[in-house]
């Protein structure tokens, strides 16, 4: 079960002279500190402020915005620092929603459904915005790593098909070399309904088109704490308070200390990723025939794809939990890739790099009301468990039509309670102990096939 089988060649040579621990979708659009508003234009009063510059944040923004209530929007770092511009770049019709929940079939079913519907019209705003980003309608492999993970997604397939027209098949081992030039998969299914895009442009153009709406956005303010008053609400921020209706947390796998209540239901989880050098179009065609998205089976699993001008190998999964450190997990990423891909032994990574996703207790994305009760007003859209492209986005829309009282129907991600961890306090320190676990399951499932 080693985990880094590297040579000492390998961990001497595996770096490009040009390497770097950014993502490698800044290289296109880098992160601008001075992006947003100077802070001096920091409003004292605003009809909704929302924390978060994600996907969700900005939809959120845009939704509200477009029906005429004045939008603020905070982040602590630069616009767009977080998961949204750090993320593979994968997005699919909900294919994964539910994937670690144990609610009934039927529920699954109204997630799935709604899942659906979140990709047409994610697929519909790309297009009728004009955003340039790179989006590819290529489909998605998901590689079986094990004989009884084949047979699961086998039991999955017509509910894709039937509830979130998936256009799902499977692929039996024999055919796995159709989509993956490797012998690391036992087959697995291919999803039509699925692609990619370029994160970095993919936010930008959503972060200009939340500008354009008139949402009023601000880098380098860090939210505090949120109020209930005679008014209505008051969010402290780090350069003065501002007084609102409603409040929308859209931060995700970055929520912090700003909402205690928060950030104790929401775990955030590293995932890193690497770049190789280019390699060339002809190349990568070698190693995935099909163009497809590739995603496994496995509890930790690994995501990989090409870029999206098909030149080099992008590669993704769990490596440090806790202490992170790029340069460790690119050597942990570096020798799983080749697992997958042996022929690429001697190619050099040009970028690592880690972003957080954000897991809730239940295992469901949700948004709601935080607590009517006791802070009416403050909404959340929260939890993509490692599938956000789509989902955040989607339940950042939505999420703002709930707060502006325009939701025409109840999100299945809506109504269930947002538990909190026990015994989490800022620290998700169980989480070293879940990877050795699941990794330990990935690895007893594999040598149940060899028995």
């Amino acid at each position: 079960m080693s985990e880094n089988r590297n040579t000492g060649r390998h961990k001497a040579d595996i770096f490009a002279g040009n390497f770097k621990t950014d993502p490698y979708w800044w290289d296109d659009v880098p992160r601008d500190a001075d992006a947003g508003l100077p802070l001096d234009a920091l409003p004292h009063r605003a009809d909704v402020v929302i924390v978060g510059s994600g996907y969700a944040g900005l939809h959120a923004a845009i939704t509200l915005a477009r029906g005429g209530t004045d939008v603020v929007v905070l982040e602590a770092s630069a616009l767009g620092f977080g998961a949204s511009s750090r993320n593979g770049g994968m997005v699919s019709g909900g294919i994964n929603v539910g994937k670690h929940a144990h609610v009934s079939d039927a529920e699954i079913d109204r997630l799935l459904s709604e899942a659906s519907e979140s990709y047409g019209w994610f697929e519909r705003f790309i297009r009728d915005e004009q955003i340039d980003a790179v989006y590819q309608r290529c489909g998605r492999f998901v590689g079986a790593h094990s004989a009884k993970a084949w047979d699961k997604l086998a039991r999955q397939v017509d509910a894709l098909n039937d509830i979130a027209d998936s256009g799902a098949q499977m692929v039996a081992p024999a055919q796995t070399h159709d989509h993956l030039a490797s012998d690391h998969y036992r087959g697995g299914m291919i999803i039509e309904r699925s692609g990619a895009v370029h994160p970095g442009k993919l936010h930008k153009g959503v972060l200009d088109a939340a500008a354009a709406a008139g949402a009023r956005l601000f880098g380098g303010v860090q939210a505090g704490a949120i109020r209930k008053t005679a008014r209505g609400l008051e969010v402290d921020t780090s350069q003065h308070a501002i007084e609102t209706d409603a409040v929308i947390i859209a931060t995700n796998g970055y929520t912090g200390r700003f909402s205690h209540w928060h950030q104790q239901r929401v775990v955030p989880v590293p995932s890193y990723q690497i770049a190789t050098e280019e390699i060339g179009a002809a190349a990568v065609k070698a190693l995935f025939p099909s163009l497809r998205m590739i995603a496994d089976t496995k509890r930790l699993l690994s995501y990989f794809r090409p870029s999206p001008d098909r030149k080099r190998v992008l590669f993704g999964g769990r490596a440090r939990y806790l202490q992170h450190d790029a340069i460790a997990g690119a050597h942990l990423l570096y020798d799983r890739l080749l697992r997958v891909f042996p022929q690429l032994d001697g190619i050099r990574l040009t970028h690592c790099w880690y972003g957080n996703v954000a897991y809730l207790r239940d295992g469901i994305p949700h948004l709601d009301e935080s607590k009517p009760v006791e802070l009416p007003g403050v909404f959340h859209a929260l939890g993509c468990h490692g599938s956000g492209v789509v989902m955040m986005s989607w339940l950042g829309h939505r999420t703002a039509l709930k707060a502006a009282g325009r939701l025409n129907s109840e999100s299945a991600f809506s109504g269930r309670a947002l538990a909190r961890f026990p015994a989490y306090r800022e620290v998700p320190w169980f989480l070293p102990v879940v990877g050795q676990y699941y990794r330990f399951r990935d690895w007893l499932d594999v040598q149940t096939d060899r028995r």
